[in-house]
């Protein structure tokens, strides 16, 4: 059985794995992805973790997902608001010479949606939409199969959908995106901002809220709302089969699901509650 090495290269973290034609991973590497660093930093760290591999020169290809759409044509990053450096980067040349290996570049989420459409929670399902909740957010679309990028490679690109119109521009993305008002850098800011200044993590406000702080009760209720929000919209113009959540949040508690489902019922119409 043939065996690949897939690459997540992702705003906190950059993680390696070999994996097999059924989905099976055999070795994972990571370490933290130094984003805000030089292209040439978060290349050699890439490099050193890739590096860390058994039997690279006995896999069949390299199958990389990076946070941001992807020029198919020259291999590189149009767009990377968490790895600003690598935009324009030749990562997938860079990795075939250096390895020997054929190397497959796409958005993240894309990548996702596609392994869940084969092989995961998706498997045989028409239309299949993978969101993508971390440090940021974004989506992949399969549609019987085959992933949906796009004229400009753009297609899933929801994290500028606009959840918020009292939310202030911050960066690139639209004012009020949902992105910057629910993804993972927006919650740690919404903590500083209104808890404790010195507060690093999402984890630490998701211990406060079980921990019962009202505050940090209200910034999970916040996300949830305005993540709910974004999903209703992918919902309405696509009806998909399923939406699957994956992402750093994905293993936060049940606190912020519970009301994360509860809004995004309230929101999409009633014939579309029954999505997996």
């Amino acid at each position: 059985m043939k065996k690949y090495l897939g690459i997540d290269l992702g705003g906190t973290q950059v993680r390696a794995a070999v994996v097999d034609e059924e989905g099976t991973i055999h070795q994972i590497e990571s370490a933290p992805s130094l984003a805000l660093e030089s292209s040439e930093t978060i290349i050699n760290n890439l490099y050193e973790v890739v590096d860390r591999i058994d039997g690279l020169k006995e896999l069949s290809g390299i199958g990389i997902g990076v946070p941001g759409p992807v020029d198919q044509v020259n291999g590189w990053m149009n767009l990377a608001s968490n790895i600003p450096a690598m935009v324009k980067v030749p990562l997938v040349k860079l990795l075939s010479e250096r390895y020997h290996l054929p190397v497959y570049m796409d958005n993240d989420a894309n990548v996702a949606a596609l392994a869940e459409a084969s092989v995961g929670v998706g498997k045989g399902l028409p239309i299949v939409v993978y969101v993508t909740h971390s440090t940021g957010i974004g989506a992949g679309i399969v549609i019987n199969g085959q992933t949906v990028s796009g004229q400009h490679g753009f297609a899933g690109e929801i994290a500028n959908l606009i959840v918020n119109d009292n939310y202030p521009k911050i960066n690139h993305l639209n004012a009020g995106s949902v992105e910057n008002v629910a993804a993972g850098v927006g919650f740690v800011r919404h903590g500083q901002e209104r808890i404790d200044k010195n507060i690093v993590s999402g984890k630490e406000i998701f211990d406060l809220a079980e921990a019962g702080n009202a505050e940090a009760i209200k910034i999970i209720d916040e996300m949830a709302f305005h993540f709910a929000k974004g999903l209703s919209m992918v919902t309405a113009e696509l009806d998909p089969h399923s939406i699957i959540i994956g992402g750093g949040i994905t293993k936060s508690s049940r606190l912020y699901f519970d009301k994360l489902h509860e809004y995004y019922h309230s929101m999409v119409h009633e014939s579309l509650r029954d999505m997996h």
